[in-house]
């Protein structure tokens, strides 16, 4: 029996996609449908992201383009906002967002088959069955979020207000998810958080018993757990000041693991990191990254470059255009600096908004000649690539996939020859060709 069908929308980040994906569980295990248009669907869902001023906007233009396209149609469509715009902004939205029907911040999102059912009017107790893991992933990769929430409090960043402060997920309900999405196919886990390298640092002696309380002792533990299948694990999110000795060594010895560090760095300026309520320095970091190179050698890096923020010089911008060139990072996402309202640094002196596109566009110029060079010294090797997709062209049919050093939906793909191989298989391939951070390659093998 259906009670209804449902349309989801997902805006912002990876975080988001997972709890857009709890909430899809627990209401298909209520007895709703999914369809793949809001025009065949009883309800919609609009999933937020509030982390940018210019995320903000989206999710809201989203949402009212969506109410004017139902109005539109042969009947209007009860829409639920979800996410990080309810949680930044609650009392005040009612007023401002007449179009949507109900709000959802993400502290309320288990709750979330109550609210579709009054919206439709479903009258019942319970829904028949909850599930215990509450995901329904296709394809080859998933996101794993093992924490949520944030106390760093840099000062240019809403998540803290948002999300609250940092909570780490138990390792007890990680595995079971962990063991449900490698039973369903899943190939890859990439754990994600606001700041994965502090899992467990909240737990006390009663919550955690004989289970691992570092990240180090759960990525031990999440190796174990898939074993014997071949399954590959990343980690994104990591701070500088997460990257201890115990960590380095479980990335660097885990054969699961792989051996790709995320650091967002944001800046290299010790008064930058200051003024970003951040601790280190130009030389803390030099020293942190040659340890990393040392300790795993050959390993893939991916940063963030915040260009722009208050009280940033053309000094500290040049600092950090060589710290970027001379660590060599394989990937680096420059975002311009965004006045965000509610943070500490919206109340700091801004740049000119010319000097900050300049600088954004300096450090997106030099990430893309180091990012395309890094790609490019693939070319000749052979390494294990996961399909993730078929697709039909022109020329024909290809396979999309992507390798170890190429993080999921952010760092280029592998264009590959029409195989008999399917999503999910792991191939092995050689790399003939790359285009920016895209790669070519033909299989060698399979798995």
């Amino acid at each position: 029996m259906s009670f209804g069908k449902l349309f989801y929308i997902t805006l912002g980040c990876a975080k988001n996609e997972v709890d857009t994906d709890r909430m899809r569980s627990l209401l298909n295990a209520g007895g709703y449908d999914e369809v793949d248009a809001p025009a065949g669907a009883d309800l919609v869902l609009v999933n937020t992201c509030s982390f940018l001023a210019a995320a903000t906007s989206e999710s809201i233009e989203t949402t009212i383009q969506l109410a004017e396209e139902t109005a539109a149609g042969a009947r209007s469509v009860p829409i639920v906002m979800c996410g990080c715009v309810p949680s930044r902004y609650g009392s005040d939205l009612p007023a401002e967002l007449p179009e949507v029907a109900a709000f959802v911040r993400t502290d309320e999102e288990d709750g979330i088959v109550s609210v579709v059912d009054g919206l439709l009017g479903v009258e019942r107790q319970a829904p028949s069955h909850v599930p215990s893991v509450k995901r329904t992933v296709e394809g080859a990769v998933a996101y794993l979020k093992i924490s949520d929430g944030c106390d760093r409090f840099c000062s240019f960043c809403a998540i803290p207000y948002i999300r609250g402060g940092y909570r780490s997920r138990s390792a007890e309900s990680i595995i079971a998810e962990v063991r449900d999405l490698v039973a369903g196919g899943v190939r890859e886990l990439v754990l994600i958080g606001q700041d994965t390298g502090i899992w467990g640092e909240d737990f006390d002696d009663g919550q955690v018993g004989d289970g691992p309380r570092t990240l180090a002792g759960l990525l031990r533990a999440v190796a174990w757990a898939v074993r014997p299948e071949h399954v590959w694990i990343r980690v994104l999110y990591l701070q500088p000041e997460g990257m201890t000795d115990e960590l380095i060594a479980a990335i660097r010895d885990i054969p699961e693991v792989l051996p790709y560090i995320d650091i967002p760095v944001q800046h290299c300026s010790a008064h930058v990191l200051r003024d970003m309520n951040r601790s280190g320095s130009e030389e803390e970091l030099d020293r942190l990254f040659e340890h990393l190179r040392a300790e795993i050698p050959g390993m893939v890096i991916r940063t963030t470059y915040l260009a722009g923020f208050p009280g940033e010089t053309d000094e500290d911008a040049e600092a950090m255009l060589a710290f970027m060139d001379r660590t060599g990072f394989d990937y680096t996402s420059v975002f311009e600096y965004s006045q965000e309202e509610g943070t500490a640094a919206a109340e700091m002196e801004q740049l000119p908004e010319d000097v900050k596109v300049e600088r954004a566009q300096a450090g997106m110029d030099l990430a893309e000649s180091l990012g395309f060079a890094a790609t490019a010294a693939h070319v000749g090797e052979v390494a294990e690539v996961i399909v993730d997709g078929i697709e039909e062209g022109d020329e024909g049919t290809e396979l999309i996939g992507h390798a170890w050093f190429q993080a999921p939906d952010c760092d280029g793909a592998v264009h590959l020859d029409a195989s008999e191989a399917s999503v999910g298989d792991i191939l092995k391939v050689e790399f003939t060709d790359s285009f920016c951070y895209e790669l070519v390659g033909h299989v060698v093998e399979g798995e």
